[in-house]
């Protein structure tokens, strides 16, 4: 089945949900409770607003929101109108938010207050003249700095705009439509916008969540952030293409999330393995009812065997999946699939998708034989066509054989597995030899004291370059860097031995999940001076 050409466009999906399911729960905020119907009729209310606010066919439109259930409705209500989502970071300073909102020429901007930031007066102190600013909704009742409360932008739709033309607004809309600009990370140099489009989303995710087992009477804890493709894409669009609950988590807390496990009878959880990690450490984990687990699916980071085996064990799950991709291609390249090992659920990210081709090439580009490392490229229908106003860049990373340049390093065995090695950017040289971050990561992990592990290289005036690891132990756990040195001579070549240890209580990250290894590296640097 191809989902671009059946479901036609992310609004659509909705109207299809509503046809197929009703009165089934779509939708479970705190108090709030929609079905299928509920959320289908808050759509049209929002896209009528929409029209009314003047979004037209390829505005830009910024949300900046935790996840909620209003995020879901103000996208629906953006790409309905034929407008382009522009999902923002909210871990990031007004300064950060500016340059993509002017990046992206948006004309509006619908947001939330998160962690006592009010986003809207805060990017109105930096600049008020963005051109965003001159159209601002609030997700809430609460209007705050903005210019319209939720009701208020709601009701001017309701007198001016006929469901009709919200219909007929959104049978406009196509699989070849761009859907949305989803910024990169930016955690080095400047973010970039990634164009996509409906159809590469929902025939993406349409297939990950068949292959998964998605299905209706599901309830998917949505933990990962809806800026992200991980919480938006294969959250809440995957959700809604099988009729699944979507219970949306604003900031990840292990106790909340086994509250809600317990009472909504989640059974899907996709995530990076520091959320599964933590609800199997929680306090009152083993006095909650997790027996509802299914489905779950980790990606952006190794994961330890011994884990995948205590969420099965522990947290009652049947199906642990891990997958890779990154934002310009759809954030979905390979994954693996059911009835895989938990060695190899462990140690790839499994096979490429359909209709998707991964390859494993030198610097010159050249494609190097099974086994062998290399950047991983990729070519096919999930592959973003450029980067907003980005010509050059755009010309960097994709090829005019339509290759995409990863900047991941990884390897490919004999049953087509992807192995993910490092960020090209990230591996170090140790006395001549390539050390990747990721691979010294994956063995430290192994050692039963190391709950998570982040390496870095850092300067050496022999070997040129040293691994220094940051580690957080377990519970209870304890191990001097003595301990773990001699451990990693006796498991991993001398290469790749850290020749520095740092314990830490929790690694730096993102709101992605990622480490951020720049702040290592600071923090290196100001205990070495």
């Amino acid at each position: 089945m191809r989902y671009d050409q059946d479901y036609l466009s992310i609004p659509n999906v909705v109207r299809r949900a509503a046809a197929r399911h009703g009165d089934a729960p779509a939708l479970v905020d705190g108090t709030t409770r929609w079905s299928f119907r509920d959320l289908e009729q808050r759509m049209l209310q929002a896209v009528r607003a929409a029209l009314a606010l003047g979004i037209a066919p390829g505005d830009r439109v910024g949300i900046c929101a935790p996840n909620c259930a209003e995020w879901i409705v103000a996208a629906l209500a953006v790409q309905g109108a034929g407008g382009i989502v522009v999902p923002l970071n909210t871990r990031f300073k007004a300064a950060e938010l500016t340059y993509i909102l002017r990046k992206s020429g948006a004309k509006a901007l619908f947001a939330a207050p998160f962690l006592d930031t009010d986003y809207v007066a805060e990017l109105r102190k930096h600049e008020p003249e963005l051109p965003a600013l001159r159209t601002t909704v609030s997700l809430r009742s609460e209007r705050g700095d903005a210019d319209l409360s939720w009701q208020d932008f709601l009701a001017q739709g309701a007198g001016t705009v006929d469901e009709s033309a919200a219909h007929a607004s959104i049978d406009r809309v196509g699989p070849d439509t761009v859907s949305d600009i989803m910024f990169t990370s930016g955690t080095t140099g400047h973010p970039k916008g990634v164009v996509l489009t409906h159809g590469q989303s929902l025939r993406a995710y349409g297939w990950m969540a068949q292959t998964y087992t998605f299905r209706a009477g599901d309830v998917f804890l949505v933990v990962p952030p809806f800026f992200h493709c991980f919480g938006y894409k294969a959250g809440w669009l995957a959700s809604f293409l099988h009729g699944v609950t979507v219970v949306p988590m604003a900031m990840f807390d292990a106790g909340r999330a086994l509250e809600l496990i317990e009472r909504e009878r989640v059974s899907v959880m996709l995530g990076p393995p520091t959320i599964f990690q933590d609800l199997i450490a929680a306090p009152d984990r083993a006095r909650r009812d997790t027996s509802s687990l299914r489905i779950s699916m980790t990606g952006g980071t190794t994961i330890p065997e011994q884990l995948i085996h205590a969420m099965k064990d522990e947290l009652s799950f049947d199906i642990v999946m891990s997958a890779y991709g990154l934002t310009e291609a759809s954030a979905l390249v390979t994954t693996t699939r059911l009835g895989d090992s938990p060695a190899t659920v462990s140690r790839t990210n499994g096979r490429r998708i359909p209709d998707v081709d991964v390859r494993i090439a030198d610097d010159a580009g050249k494609p190097v034989p099974a086994g062998d490392t290399g950047e991983i490229q990729v070519r096919g229908y999930t592959v973003t066509s450029g980067y907003w106003d980005e010509p050059e860049a755009t010309a960097a990373a994709i090829g005019d054989d339509g290759w995409l340049r990863t900047g991941d390093i990884g390897s490919l065995d004999a049953d087509g597995n992807l192995a993910v090695v490092d960020r090209k950017k990230d591996m170090f040289i140790v006395g001549g030899f390539n050390a990747y971050p990721a691979e010294i990561e994956r063995l430290l992990l192994d050692h039963g004291p190391v709950a998570e592990a982040a390496v870095i290289g850092v300067p050496d005036e022999r070997l040129g370059e040293v691994g220094c690891a940051y580690l957080v132990l377990r519970p209870g756990e304890t191990a001097t860097a003595a301990d773990v040195i001699a451990w990693s001579r006796a498991t991993m070549a001398n290469f790749k031995v850290p020749r520095h240890v740092r314990f830490v209580d929790a690694l730096p990250r993102n709101a992605s999940r990622k480490v951020l290894k720049h702040e290592l590296r600071a923090s290196y640097q100001e205990d070495d001076a």
